[in-house]
């Protein structure tokens, strides 16, 4: 759970303390669980071997459910894709140091009724101090509602969460461990960093090895989030950052460091890596203190750094996910949500350079760790919420919502108050996001349907895969047809290309450019099939190709190439620069100004800027020269009198917007 740090103040998400008073007795024997039933014969859906039960098909199956990494896929043991989707319920990391809600619902009826409702993975929040404690046998009797849960009676913390662990494999629910704080404290996720106070650095890693010793051979616990939300702006101290150094507060480190020790224990679990708050742009060293200088998101949320800086998990690299997390309006005003946005404005402003790259370009799985909140109260919250499922459901995303709990103080949970009845509306906008497969939900464990054995509303992943076929894309879409460039001058030009096809559908084209004897990179991502390059050098030859990904990430063949050499710079070889700068912005607009520089080595008498907004941004008005718009596309041409620039010479103009004050990502000048 993410407290959300805001400039200037605190967007807090507080849980709710309301814990009833419960009374501990005597010491109770964990009643031992039969183990997993097997296969009767028969095709799937060919007959009832019970009253409301399905027949389970005769199948070869792994001999354990642990999953692992291929490309940005994760999949089983025989190599067959899987969707991680479920949801939150925390408690174990707070003080009371067990599952909230125990004190009014019963764990078994709770357990049940998640794996019923289609969740087939619980994120479940702990803190180091509580691990640390079940390493020295240290773990107390918790406070639980032993009227309403007789089955916990006199048992300690670790017990309980051994009994509930027993439950998810009669029930065919896995787990994701998350360790969300430092301290078993109700505030804990509000510290930044893995270690505080006196838990240290190697206590937190540790304590990781010691849990991946304790159960190494229970399949149920099938991934590790190795911290929740590392955090801290740039001004702050301490602060995460992630860079390729192995100093105290690199995160990027951190969680490598924590994920081989895990592995070295047990190789076959899944290692989750947050992002943290900030990344510095482009040639500023994280010594900076200025906020223009980074990039910001939610806590866990910037995993920009993975570009430069990828998590190396050595021989085990195919156990690598990464876990950002994404929020509401509702939880904070980010800068995002004013003015109008939407799902596109969303994807390429915020999620894709965020982490949603990271699993288009194959790099790895992304499992969006939180995300969620209220429902029906505001209607920008909605359109956020809506959005990210749609893009989960495209993509094939796995994630686990926030949360099961009605006590999230600004989310609330897909539970209401009496931890039994669960709120409709949210379950109903949650489900296209849970795997579902012939209509029925699909188990992460390959014997056990969701809701245990005679579940005629789940089937397990061996019969999913009983008859072949996969509802998870792995075709490619074609390559894009031939590209064409007009409006080419000395710094750019407008590519075009015909689309390809896919499917089901492609969403994004990378656009490649190379210089003479280069190698291709990726210069954009874009949604559709035009671009306006920008930032080439006069008298030089480019060449450019364009490739097509599908929503899981498949990456088409590249286009035929296109050579484009620009022309010189007329009055000078280097022609003109732009310097697009936000002066000041509120919620709904913004003013800026530009300032064109002349480079070219003479004297020039002209010059025109171009730029493409960005989604749901508008060029009101502007002064000091001459605007031109053409839909997204903006075009300022030198006023009467700012036209003539001597070497080195500039010109500014100002002008007011309306929407989202992200800058242009290019800017285009040439020279008259």
């Amino acid at each position: 759970m993410a407290t959300v740090r805001g400039t200037g103040a605190l967007a807090g998400r507080r849980v709710g303390l309301a814990v009833a008073a419960a009374v501990a007795a005597a010491v109770a024997v964990v009643p031992q669980l039969g183990s997993s039933p097997a296969f009767a014969a028969g095709a799937l859906g060919g007959g009832s071997a019970a009253a409301g039960s399905v027949v389970r098909a005769a199948a070869a199956v792994p001999e354990k459910d642990w999953l692992h990494v291929e490309g940005n896929q994760v999949v089983d043991k025989a190599g067959n894709p899987v969707w991680l989707t479920g949801a939150n319920w925390f408690g174990f990391n707070a003080t009371e140091r067990a599952f909230h809600g125990l004190w009014s619902g019963n764990i078994d009826e709770l357990t049940k009724s998640m794996a019923d409702r289609g969740l087939n993975i619980v994120r479940v929040p702990i803190s180091t101090q509580l691990l640390l404690e079940w390493k020295a046998g240290s773990a107390g009797t918790v406070n639980v509602n032993t009227y309403v849960n007789p089955e916990l009676k006199g048992l300690d913390s670790q017990q309980i969460f051994d009994y509930w662990l027993g439950l998810c494999e009669k029930y065919g629910l896995k787990v994701l461990l998350d360790l969300h704080s430092a301290e078993a404290d109700n505030s804990g996720h509000i510290a930044p960093m893995w270690y505080k106070g006196s838990i240290t650095s190697e206590m937190f890693y540790s304590a990781w090895e010691w849990v991946a010793a304790e159960y190494k051979n229970n399949d149920t616990i099938v991934a590790m989030d190795v911290k929740n939300e590392p955090h801290g702006k740039q001004s702050e101290s301490p602060r995460a950052k992630w860079d390729g150094s192995t100093d105290v507060d690199n995160w990027k480190n951190a969680c490598q460091v924590a994920g081989r020790r895990i592995l070295a224990v047990n190789p076959e679990v899944l290692i989750l890596c947050e992002g943290n708050e900030v990344y510095p742009k482009s040639g500023v060293s994280w010594s900076s203190k200025g906020l223009s200088d980074y990039y910001g998101t939610w806590w866990g949320g910037n995993l920009r750094g993975v570009k430069d800086y990828p998590v190396d998990l050595g021989a085990n690299q195919d156990q690598l996910m990464y876990s950002p997390h994404d929020y509401g309006p509702l939880v904070y005003e980010q800068a995002w949500f004013q003015g109008t946005f939407d799902k596109v404005s969303l994807t390429n402003d915020v999620w894709r350079p965020n982490w949603l790259y990271i699993h288009e370009n194959r790099i790895a799985p992304l499992l969006i760790g939180e995300w969620g909140g209220r429902l029906g109260q505001d209607a920008r919250q909605d359109k956020w919420m809506k959005a990210l499922r749609d893009l989960i459901v495209e993509y094939k995303l796995h994630q686990t919502f926030w949360c099961l709990n009605p006590n999230s103080g600004d989310t609330g949970g897909l539970l209401l108050d009496d931890w039994k009845t669960w709120d409709e509306e949210k379950y109903a906008m949650l489900k296209p996001a849970l795997w579902q497969y012939g209509g029925k939900f699909v188990s992460l464990d390959h014997q056990v349907p969701l809701g245990g054995e005679g579940s005629t509303t789940s089937i397990t992943l061996a019969e999913r895969y009983a008859s072949g076929g996969s509802d998870l894309d792995t075709k490619a879409p074609t390559a894009p047809g031939k590209i064409t460039a007009s409006e080419v001058s000395t710094t750019g030009a407008q590519l075009s290309w015909t689309a390809a096809t896919d499917d089901v559908g492609v969403v994004a084209y990378d656009v490649l450019r190379a210089g003479t004897g280069a190698t291709p990179t990726v210069v954009a991502t874009i949604t559709g099939t035009k671009y306006q390059v920008s930032g080439l050098k006069a008298k030089t030859t480019y060449s450019f190709t364009v490739r097509a990904k599908d929503a899981a990430g498949n990456l088409s063949p590249s286009s035929p190439a296109l050579e484009v050499t620009t022309p010189s710079g007329g009055a000078g070889e280097g022609g003109c620069t732009g310097l697009y700068t936000v002066t000041q912005s509120w919620a709904g607009g913004f003013m800026g100004e530009a300032t064109v520089k002349n480079t070219s080595g003479a004297a020039i008498n002209g010059w025109k800027l171009s730029w493409v907004n960005p989604p749901s941004t508008t060029i009101d008005s502007l002064w000091n020269a001459v605007l031109s718009v053409s839909g997204s596309n903006v075009t300022v041409t030198n006023d009467s009198h700012n036209g003539a620039l001597a070497p080195d010479g500039t010109a500014t103009f100002g002008f007011v917007g309306s929407g989202s004050s992200t800058a242009p990502d290019s800017l285009s000048c040439t020279v008259s």
